[in-house]
């Protein structure tokens, strides 16, 4: 089994490589036409462009495959990792510096296919430097080759799972800026496009490589092959879904008209990858029914090493082929990154372009109300959160523990106001008016967070989560547990770091150029939105959550710290309301909005939206502070009523305890005078 190790791997490597060229050519990256007049790169970068971003892209998924299989998939005893999994660490160095190589490789290839200049030119000269400094592209290309560097020294010394943890969750942010530079950010729909291809990458990347890692692991003769394999099946299945859901999104928002499928080089590309991605379900679905029990049988129970290590060969059969139809997937991916999809009608109108969609009317109630713009991450990002939460409650009712239907609706509830404010009328007129971004922002940062942490969603997955089935390995409960206890934690958690977070980024958004820089693109107007609703979180997770925190603080300090953060909203609403000049100008002025009120006015309006909206989350906390302090009030008195009934109840045991001591010795006496007595008689 270990010599076909190697034979596998360069069975995939080379399938990748054909799905690449044949892709490539059948879709035209690979033979563009020379336009007499333009410049050439040649057909070096013509070949080695697509050739070095399947390295990079290779490369990329091979470290997060062998990272993940390091701290996941193979099992932990006591916080450490097994030898293998240390071995698998010090391969995901090497690695990850061939990812390093082939993001670099890229870089020059990619400038010199842009200036139309031959690869060598691009190297000695000063067109690289320019175009990492001033294009999208060329920065999320050196982001990449700084953060697999990184990865590649962190690995050579990393021996805990927590290190191991946190290199695979580097690596999977460096997997997300190529692509979210690419087609996607020029795309008319591109807030589907880029949130249904960041889903699409973090979903097949652990897939793919864990796979990758799993096959290798399989042919070495690698132990706990059982314990890695089914947890990859439980994780592969809903990466599966994952992936299906995000590239039907990704297919929607470039191929608006269904008959581009088969009319478009593009779309006949898009129906080979949906054809070789059944395929792939099937190969999932016989692994789980047919060689994962097998797999299992041959398993010894717990993690126990198995005294034959070679795994049955119709797994190792059926993966490797399954490793080999993947990276043939990646090949026409890849390929498929480097054809143009078919113009959009769209694309010339620049509201469209900047926004992702027309500009809406004029606004009014009912327009909020209706004009609904379902946002693929915040609808994945609901589903997720409730229907996690959903499956703790039904753990815990089949277990038989309760749970407070308070904390449920208050989960519910929160969910709901997010959906409010970022898949409904206001969502759609948020990037045109700052008053509607306003309430935004205001409910994701100052409501939602308060439902959400009165939910104690962290509780409910403590209760729910079973523990690891050996003492010593870290399954989710144990994570979970770790990470609530890490240093990084307790400094986030500390009420001062909180309430610093929640203040001073809320003024370094909008009183500097982040916020105009933010709204130029979907990903900052996304990344704004997300630490509206994290830092909110936080502050009131440490204010009035019910979950653990770092440092419990007295509930008089609550009502303190509560008092002293809310008048800097309000001034931070009267701020605004008395700028002269407008926030983010160049934003509002390149939309040339052709109704409503003027953007300073509109700026004020938003203003007094902070300052008025301040009231509303005071108000709710108050109320849950005082109720969380009578509820712990009463807590504490009937601790301290049990504590002196049970004093009571050993004073009573101790003076019964006496008084029988009393009466036993006073029998005790009894018995000795008359036996003394019946001496004495008998003795005269």
């Amino acid at each position: 089994m270990r010599r076909r190790g190697p034979y596998i791997a360069a069975a995939a490597a080379v399938a990748g490589l054909v799905a690449l060229v044949v892709a490539g050519l059948a879709g035209g990256a690979l033979r563009e036409q020379v336009i007499p007049g333009l410049g050439d790169a040649g057909t070096l970068t013509r070949w080695g462009l697509p050739v070095s971003r399947f390295v990079m892209e290779a490369g990329g998924t091979l470290t997060v495959g062998v990272l993940l299989g390091a701290a996941v998939l193979l099992p932990s005893m006591r916080g450490t990792l097994d030898p293998q999994a240390v071995r698998y660490l010090r391969g995901a160095s090497w690695i990850a510096a061939f990812w390093a190589a082939g993001a670099a490789a890229t870089l020059i290839f990619t400038v010199s296919d842009i200036l139309g200049v031959p690869a060598g030119k691009v190297v000695g000269g000063s067109e690289l430097s320019s175009y990492v400094g001033q294009l999208p592209q060329g920065t999320a290309l050196m982001f990449v080759v700084l953060l697999a560097a990184l990865i590649a020294l962190l690995a050579r010394t990393a021996v805990s799972p927590g290190s191991a943890a946190g290199l695979l969750v580097v690596a999977l942010i460096a997997l997300l800026p190529p692509p979210l530079t690419g087609h996607s950010a020029a795309s008319p729909n591109h807030e589907l496009a880029i949130s249904g291809l960041a889903m699409h990458i973090l979903a097949l990347s652990p897939w793919v490589g864990g796979l990758l890692l799993l096959v290798w692991h399989a042919v070495q003769g690698g132990d706990h092959l059982g314990v890695a394999a089914g947890r990859f099946s439980r994780m592969a299945l809903w990466c599966y879904v994952a992936v299906g859901v995000s590239g039907a999104a990704n297919v929607v928002s470039r191929l608006p008209d269904p008959s581009l499928l088969y009319t478009s080089d593009y779309g006949r590309l898009v129906l080979v990858k949906l054809a070789l991605f059944t395929v792939l379900g099937v190969f999932g679905y016989l692994h789980r029914e047919r060689t994962l029990p097998v797999l299992m049988a041959h398993s010894p129970k717990g993690y126990a090493r198995p005294a034959v290590t070679r795994p049955p060969w119709a797994f190792a059969r059926l993966a490797g082929v399954e490793v080999i139809l993947m990276t043939a997937t990646l090949g026409v991916a890849v390929a498929l990154a480097r054809t143009a999809p078919p113009a959009s009608d769209l694309g010339d109108d620049p509201v469209t372009s900047m926004m992702g969609f027309p500009m809406p009317p004029p606004i009014t109630v009912g327009r909020l109300l209706t004009m609904w713009r379902p946002d693929l991450f915040f609808a994945v990002l609901v589903i997720v959160l409730g229907g996690l939460y959903a499956a703790g409650l039904t753990r815990l009712r089949a277990r038989g523990d309760a749970w407070p239907i308070g904390r449920t609706i208050s989960w519910a509830i929160g969910l709901v106001t997010i959906v409010a404010v970022t898949m409904t009328g206001i969502a759609t007129y948020s990037p045109v008016l700052f008053s509607t971004h306003m309430i935004q922002h205001m409910v994701l940062s100052m409501l939602s967070p308060i439902l959400l942490v009165l939910g104690a969603p962290v509780t409910l997955a403590l209760r729910a989560l079973k523990p690891a089935a050996i003492r010593g390995d870290r399954g989710p409960r144990e994570w979970l547990t770790i990470i609530l206890h890490s240093r990084a934690m307790r400094f986030i958690g500390h009420p001062a770091t909180a309430t610093v977070i929640f203040i001073v980024s809320t003024y370094a958004v909008y009183f500097t150029p982040l916020f105009g820089y933010l709204m130029r693109a979907h990903v900052g107007h996304l990344a704004m939105l997300l630490h509206f609703l994290a830092s909110g979180s936080l502050f009131f997770w440490v204010l009035i959550g019910v979950d653990p925190t770092p440092r419990k603080l007295p509930y008089l300090a609550k009502m303190l710290l509560l008092f002293v953060t809310m008048p800097f909203h309000a001034f931070f609403g009267i701020a605004l309301m008395n700028l002269g000049a407008p926030i983010a100008s160049g934003w509002y002025t390149a939309l040339h909005r052709p109704w409503g009120t003027s953007i300073l006015s509109d700026q004020h309006t938003g203003g007094s939206i902070a300052w008025a909206f301040g009231e509303i989350p005071t108000f709710i906390v108050l109320i849950a502070l005082v109720f969380q302090w009578y509820a712990d009030d009463r807590r504490l008195a009937g601790r301290i009523e049990r504590q002196a009934d049970r004093a009571e109840a050993a004073k009573a045991d101790d003076e019964l305890s006496d008084y029988n001591a009393y009466l036993a010795s006073l029998d005790r006496r009894s018995r000795e005078t008359t036996e003394t007595k019946q001496t004495e008689e008998a003795t005269e």
